[in-house]
């Protein structure tokens, strides 16, 4: 875990104001008040201090407000940089065990791949930068579900249309829940031939500050190279090299 400092008061209310956003699009300044606990004189200005920084935005001819544009920016630029700093690790992967390796984020529920290194064999998996695929049936949607919260995990499983891409796939919640256990247990997660026949993957979450996961990372393979053997020595490589990442920003 990061060191712990002094905090400074208005900043933590201002980092309070905007996660009322999280479940919110549009709240009024009454509204934001009482969920964070504050008069509504010291709300409002903490919330036009964030609108000026274009931290929130307020509707046209409304007195809500909502996330700004700035907020988007700078999450991009987080992106960017998680990207530099996990390529030298997939290249390892990739060394390490040649087969084909991706880093993926949470897209709502779903997971979004944003970088891919193909295996040196002839016989590689089809994924592609940009690809979106449910987190249910992944690898990397699985070992970021098992990092999220009771209340969130709960909202993002009641979202699933549980759809069978294989005889192999998840499709229910209770059957998820137990796997989720069983990916926090060992530290990370299993997609043997659950979203296309012939396909087996291992990956690992990595974390941020509050112990939640936005991304993973994945090593992927045919299920013939892919034995029992294989995919344990990739879990135990991958939860350690996304354990560096994860206190590299601060978990």
């Amino acid at each position: 875990m990061a060191k712990e400092g002094k905090t400074i008061q208005s900043v933590d209310r201002a980092i309070e104001i905007l996660r009322c956003f999280e479940k919110n699009e549009e709240l009024g300044v009454t509204e934001i008040g009482k969920m964070v606990n504050l008069h509504k004189s010291t709300a409002f200005n903490l919330i036009s201090t964030l609108e000026k920084a274009g931290l929130l935005t307020k509707e046209e001819n409304s007195s809500r407000y909502k996330l700004g544009i700035e907020l988007f920016r700078l999450g991009t630029l987080v992106n960017s940089n998680l990207r530099k700093m996990c390529m030298p690790y997939l290249e390892k992967l990739v060394g390490m065990y040649s087969e084909t390796v991706n880093l993926v984020a949470r897209n709502d529920d779903l997971v979004i791949y944003l970088e891919k290194i193909d295996s040196p064999h002839s016989m590689r998996i089809s994924t592609n930068e940009g690809m979106r695929l449910p987190m249910y049936s992944t690898a990397v949607g699985k070992s970021i579900m098992a990092t999220l919260p009771k209340d969130e995990l709960e909202d993002v499983i009641g979202k699933i249309s549980f759809c069978k891409f294989t005889k192999y796939t998840i499709c229910g919640a209770g059957e998820l829940l137990d796997q989720l256990q069983s990916i926090r247990e060992k530290g990370y997660a299993e997609d043997i031939q659950e979203y296309e026949i012939g396909l087996t993957c291992v990956a690992a979450a990595i974390r941020d500050y509050t112990g939640i996961a936005n991304y993973a990372i994945s090593v992927s393979g045919p299920h013939s190279r892919m034995t029992e053997e294989v995919r344990t020595r990739i879990g135990q490589t991958l939860v350690e090299f996304t354990g560096e990442l994860s206190r590299r920003i601060g978990y």
